[in-house]
Order: C-alpha cells, then sequence, then structure tokens
C-alpha cells in the first residue's frame, strides 16, 4: 500500500503533470469566467471584450515573443553563471520594453478621444497599465519554465485566473465592459505582487546582465519576435475580419464557438512548455537524433491521445455550447464552429512540435517565414470566405488551409536542415508510446501479477 501511495505521490509530483495541471485548472477556471461574462455580458459587450483582448494580447507578443522561448533555449542546460546571465539580460530587455509601450502610450491616450469603437478606446488608454502591472508577473513566468518550477507556475498562475474570477463574481451586479477590465488588471497586480512577495521574479540578478547575453538574446529574439507575433496574429486575423465584416454580436457567436478548443490546447500547451526545456538541452548537448526523436515521440502521443477527446466534443458540441455560454448561443452557429475546429485540431500537435524544434535548433528565421506565409493564406482565405458567401462557417473552415501549411513547411524545413525523418512514423510512436506507458504504470501500481498483456 504505501508503495502504491510513494508512487501515486511522485507521479503527481512529475514535471507533466504538474504542467497539465497548471494549465488544466487555468483553463478551467478561464472558461467558467467566460462562461458568467458570456451569460451576463450583452452580445455586442462580449464581442468588444473578445476584440479587445485579442488587441491587448496581441501587443503583449512583442514582450513574451521576444523573451519567451529566447530565454528557456538560452537558459536550459547552462551553468549557474551563465543562468545569472540569461536571467539578468532577461530582466533588462524586458524593462526597456514595457518602458518603450509607456512612453507610446501617452500620446495614444489622449488619441483615445476621437476613437468610437469601444475595444480600440480601451485599449489605446490601458494597454501601457496592463504592461507595467503584468511586468514581474510576466518574467516569473520565464524563470519558473526555464528552472521547470512547475509546481509553483501552478500557484501563480492559479492565483492570476482565480483573483479574476473572484473579482468578477464580487461584482457581477450592473458590470459592464469596464467592470470586467479593472477586474483584469487588478488580477494582473495581485499576481506580480505574489511573484515578487515570493522572490520568484529574480529581480536581483539584473545586475548580472551582460552585452553578449542581451546581444544573444537580442539577435534570437529579433526572429522569436516576428514569428510569436505572427503567430498570435493569425489567431487574431479572424476575429478582426469578422468584427469589421460582420459585427461584434457575430463576433461573440464565432468566440463562444472557438473558445472551447481549449480542451485541446490544455494539454497541448502543457507538454509545448515541458518539451522545450529537454530539447534545449538535447540541442545544446549536440544531440541531434534526441531532438527529433523527443519530438516525435511527443507529437504521436499527443495525437493519439487526444483523439477520443475530439471525437467526443463532436458528438456533444450542443451541450458543451449550452454548459459553456448559455442558452442563447446553442441556436446560433456556435456548436458547428466548435465542431469544424476539433476536426483541425488534429493536425495542431504536429503544427505545435515543428514551431517549437526549429526554435530550439537555432532556426527561427525559417519559423518566421512559416508563420508569415500561415497569416497570408489565413487573411487570403477569411476574405475570400467574406465575400464570395458572407458565412461565419467558411471562415472558420478556412483555418485548415493555414494549419495545414504550416504543418507542410515545418516537415519540409525540419527534413531538409536538420535530419529526416518520415511524417506517419510520429504516430505509430506515439501508439506505442502510449503503450508502454499504461504498462509501465499499470505495473508499478498493481504489480508484476496484474501486468498489461
Amino acid at each position: 500500500m504505501k508503495s502504491k501511495i510513494a508512487f501515486l505521490l511522485s507521479l503527481a509530483k512529475s514535471k507533466h503533470i504538474l504542467s497539465l495541471t497548471s494549465n488544466g485548472i487555468n483553463a478551467v477556471i478561464g472558461v467558467v469566467t467566460l462562461s458568467i461574462l458570456f451569460r451576463h455580458l450583452t452580445r455586442e459587450d462580449m464581442g468588444n471584450w473578445g476584440f479587445f483582448l485579442t488587441i491587448l494580447l496581441l501587443v503583449d507578443t512583442f514582450r513574451s515573443g521576444f523573451l519567451s522561448t529566447a530565454f528557456v533555449k538560452f537558459f536550459s542546460g547552462s551553468t549557474e553563471d551563465r543562468k545569472k546571465e540569461i536571467i539578468g539580460s532577461t530582466w533588462f530587455i524586458a524593462i526597456m520594453i514595457t518602458l518603450f509601450f509607456a512612453i507610446l502610450n501617452v500620446p495614444a491616450y489622449f488619441a483615445s478621444g476621437y476613437i468610437a469603437d469601444p475595444s480600440f478606446k480601451l485599449f489605446l488608454q490601458f494597454f501601457s497599465i496592463n504592461y507595467i502591472l503584468s511586468l514581474p508577473f510576466f518574467v516569473s513566468n520565464c524563470i519558473l519554465q526555464g528552472k521547470q518550477r512547475y509546481d509553483r507556475l501552478l500557484f501563480l498562475n492559479f492565483a492570476n485566473q482565480g483573483c479574476f474570477l473572484l473579482l468578477i463574481l464580487l461584482n457581477l451586479k450592473g458590470i459592464t465592459i469596464h467592470t470586467v477590465l479593472y477586474c483584469y488588471l487588478s488580477a494582473n497586480f495581485v499576481s506580480s505582487s505574489i511573484a515578487l512577495f515570493f522572490r520568484w521574479t529574480d529581480i536581483s540578478m539584473l545586475k548580472y546582465k551582460t552585452r553578449s547575453a542581451i546581444s544573444e538574446i537580442y539577435n534570437f529574439g529579433k526572429y522569436s519576435v516576428g514569428t510569436n507575433l505572427s503567430a498570435n496574429l493569425l489567431g487574431s486575423v479572424d476575429s478582426f475580419i469578422i468584427k469589421f465584416f460582420l459585427g461584434p454580436s457575430v463576433l461573440a457567436v464565432y468566440n463562444a464557438g472557438t473558445k472551447l478548443v481549449q480542451i485541446i490546447e490544455i494539454p497541448l500547451r502543457s507538454f509545448v512548455y515541458t518539451a522545450m526545456p529537454t530539447l534545449s538541452a538535447c540541442f545544446n548537448s549536440n544531440e541531434k537524433a534526441k531532438v527529433i526523436l523527443v519530438m516525435k515521440k511527443y507529437i504521436g502521443m499527443i495525437t493519439v491521445a487526444l483523439m477520443s477527446v475530439s471525437v467526443l466534443v463532436i458528438i456533444f458540441a450542443d451541450v458543451a455550447i449550452l454548459i459553456f455560454s448559455g442558452p442563447k448561443y446553442v441556436a446560433t452557429e456556435a456548436p458547428n464552429i466548435l465542431r469544424i475546429f476539433m476536426v483541425i485540431a488534429f493536425l495542431y500537435p504536429a503544427e505545435r512540435f515543428f514551431a517549437v524544434t526549429l526554435d530550439v535548433i537555432h532556426m527561427p528565421k525559417v519559423n518566421l517565414l512559416k508563420i508569415i506565409l500561415m497569416l497570408f493564406v489565413t487573411v487570403l482565405t477569411d476574405w475570400l470566405a467574406i465575400v464570395i458567401t458572407g458565412n461565419v462557417y467558411v471562415v472558420a473552415a478556412a483555418s485548415v488551409f493555414s494549419t495545414l501549411t504550416g504543418l507542410i513547411v515545418g516537415y519540409f524545413a525540419l527534413n531538409y536542415y536538420y535530419q529526416k525523418f518520415t511524417f506517419f512514423d510520429m504516430f505509430i510512436n506515439g501508439y506505442r508510446e502510449i503503450v508502454l506507458l499504461l504498462k509501465r504504470y499499470y505495473s508499478k501500481f498493481f504489480g508484476k501479477k496484474y501486468q498489461l498483456k
């Protein structure tokens, strides 16, 4: 009995489980928060709030895109002195980017008085405030991911999402888009304060910054920021096109259908986070074959594991929308939009891990060109869908073309520049790895007597 308890405790403490739990709990809280907002805000306000967040997160990519991947890449597998340099240099660049946007916000704030669109108006007034309030929270996330302290990441991100939800619940009576904004800013302030209180920011390492480390991060980051910005824009372009051509109400319906794709994004994002330090360590140790092996294993396992979840969501999409968004969205296009994206989601693991691997093997320029091509395909297909049909279903279905573009370019780039591997071999290996994993855990928990055949 004691061995079983010890096994369960060790399993619960594994980096994969902690990362999955962190992303899972926070995504669930995020879904609950959105569900409440869908029910209490008007369809127009909900569309405007979703669009405001889209613009805010897009601009935030200038900081996160510049530093997140670069930090993990240079931090993982380094010496202690090197790690101090990377942390200090990351802090320096993060502060410079934040100051730049804070100064830029001064004329933007006064220009907001001439803007009629409520989402753009709020963005011009508050984007730098959010940048400043979230700075310690953001850098702590980079550091904790690099150190693979997923237990602390779980707590920190839970504090951020949990605080936002709590503040929303406390202000439900007469809630408006401005109330939601103030709750959002307050949650970022609280989570940054927690990071500073527990000294997870390592801001004292700022004194160890060096020109060489800043230069390395900058030279890598100038491509990764373009990649991340284009990737974020790739995820946002649907919102821009739908809002301006079809209106905020249709955008709210579209968001109701797409937000539940987080069911796939939760484990995918978790395994990307945990795989990146491992891939970086293999690359930094010049283990070329192992980089591809680790990548293939993750792609295959995640794709095979997510199949059953995707099928269930496709079957019960109407029920999922009813629970998530309420009855006013069930009779809309939202359920079928969810079904469309759950089918496309089968391609996500391979596309994401190809992208991460390209960054890890120091080919961010190829990744950037790939994302720009995907963005072009998305804009073209979305525009054609709107002009020819004016149907939100076609806009959703058009997303498959950009995903396929990224998948094909990533696959051929890795084969041509790094090491050859077969596409379908990933899924065969994934299935085998899942069977072996189940056998191993089943055997450890129940004993050899109950070992799977």
